[in-house]
């Protein structure tokens, strides 16, 4: 199959169908059509393991699963095994269930760093309610938000620093700050600069996490991390980080919705050393079920709950947020990362997929232009033009390109789901990909190999 020959029928008409009832044509403006080649969105039928089907029958091999939230690959059996188990015992009641007890245990012996944890539905309400308990314990009104770092929540304090901030007051934006990642002097002169007004720093504690989709990494990397880093900060960073949040009086947030599983079964926190104040944990968690957790201190947490004396803080509070059969799914995805060293497998995979990328790319003459980086676990790649700089239209012709080979990879993100097979196959995809794109950067005009118009950020003022 070719670019050419490659049509989507029923997709291009479900999209239409989607559009025509739902804002974006998706639920999550990272999957809508908008991110993948002009009619060439598929619509997914079902997934098992690594592989997913549309509903036209073409069958890919699925990057970046579930926006990275499917690490153990579609359908995984000991996850639905633990769900099916729960769902005959009903899955919310006007009481909490013993299953909230045996999962709040599981996930405190899983992440040692934290003394309480409260789980909810999605990675947004998790992070803005560890920035309403910072401000409240701190009584401070500013968020110190890391500039390097694409997405927090969809909540006014974040969205408003986008350029999708429409409906978001200017006054609640003026209450976000924003550092820059690897950079201690530059958060200092922040934290001096608004001195006894920054409630907390948050950010996530690795590089290379994630960008949206269709976003593209700089072809040479930020401050505070190397360009054989994988994602890891510089010694010494989040230590420092931890000093000056500490010396300033601010409360150290570390989102782990990416990092948590994919860096160590305890996340970034339990790799790195470094023990944040709070931290959020999603995706990887329930391996496509709906569920995230707010964890840390139990001084902070407390103030969400009835045995303190000082004012309440309205914490989560979520009629859905323990559902009994996400929460057994949580459990058993905690328990095979446990007893598989799924973690391990991730980055193993990555491996043998970066290095051979980045043997096809080279090998093509195009390795200065297709770049891949990120931990092994967790890769995104860049699409650079013939003047190295970021290019959608490239990205384009690259997409096109692997999904007329059976890839549908908005990024290099694995799951333990694949195969070495998977792998190789990716490759040879990813060096007929590279052929084309040679051809375009000596024609210095990508356009013709489009068919369409080019994919688009999902951060943007205008539709």
């Amino acid at each position: 199959m070719n670019a050419e020959e490659l049509r989507l029928p029923l997709s291009r008409t479900a999209n239409e169908r989607l559009h025509a009832m739902i804002p974006g044509g998706a639920h999550t403006y990272a999957k809508g059509d908008d991110q993948y080649p002009e009619n060439l969105a598929p619509v997914i039928s079902h997934g098992r393991g690594a592989h997913v089907w549309d509903i036209d029958g073409n069958r890919y091999l699925e990057y970046g699963s579930g926006l990275r939230s499917v690490s153990l690959g579609h359908a995984h059996p000991r996850v639905t095994e633990a769900v099916r188990r729960e769902l005959d015992r009903g899955s919310n009641f006007v009481r909490p269930s013993i299953v909230e007890v045996e999962a709040a245990e599981r996930f405190l012996a899983t992440v040692p760093t934290a003394e309480m944890v409260k789980f909810a539905k999605n990675g947004s309400d998790a992070t803005t309610a560890a920035v309403r308990l910072a401000r409240a314990a701190t009584g401070r009104p500013r968020v110190g938000i890391c500039a390097d770092h694409p997405f927090f929540s969809v909540d006014d304090w974040f969205i408003g620093t986008t350029p999708m901030s429409a409906g978001v007051p200017a006054a609640t934006t003026e209450l976000t700050v924003a550092f820059p990642y690897g950079d201690l002097a530059a958060t200092e002169e922040l934290l001096t600069r608004y001195q006894d007004e920054v409630a907390c720093l948050i950010l996530e504690p690795a590089a290379h996490t994630a960008p949206s989709p269709s976003s593209q990494l700089l072809p040479q990397p930020p401050a505070g991390r190397s360009p054989q880093s994988g994602g890891d900060p510089t010694p010494g960073y989040l230590a420092g980080l931890r000093e000056l949040a500490d010396r300033h009086g601010c409360v150290l947030i570390f989102d782990e919705m990416i990092t948590g599983f994919r860096w160590s079964e305890a996340g970034a926190q339990g790799l790195y050393g470094v023990v944040p104040d709070l931290s959020t944990f999603g995706k990887a968690l329930g391996n496509g079920f709906a569920v995230s957790a707010l964890a840390g201190r139990r001084d902070l947490m407390e103030r969400g709950g009835l045995r303190h004396s000082g004012e309440r803080v309205f914490l989560l509070s979520t009629t859905h947020g323990a559902e009994t059969h996400s929460l057994a799914a949580a459990m058993a995805v905690q328990t095979t990362y446990a007893e598989e060293a799924v973690t391990a497998q991730l980055h193993a995979l990555g491996e043998r997929l970066a290095a051979g990328v980045r043997e096809a790319a080279a090998a093509m003459g195009v390795g200065d232009h297709l770049v891949v980086r990120g931990r092994a676990s967790n890769l995104v790649f860049a699409t650079l033009d013939e003047n190295r700089q970021p290019s959608q239209q490239y990205r384009t012709l690259f997409l096109r390109r692997l999904l007329a080979g059976g890839v549908l990879a908005p990024s290099f993100v694995v799951s333990s789901a694949l195969g070495d097979a998977d792998i190789d196959h990716t490759v040879d995809v990813v060096a007929q990909a590279c052929a084309v794109y040679r051809k375009a950067l000596e024609a210095a005009d990508p356009t013709p190999w489009l068919a369409g118009r080019p994919v688009k950020p999902v951060f943007r003022r205008l539709a």
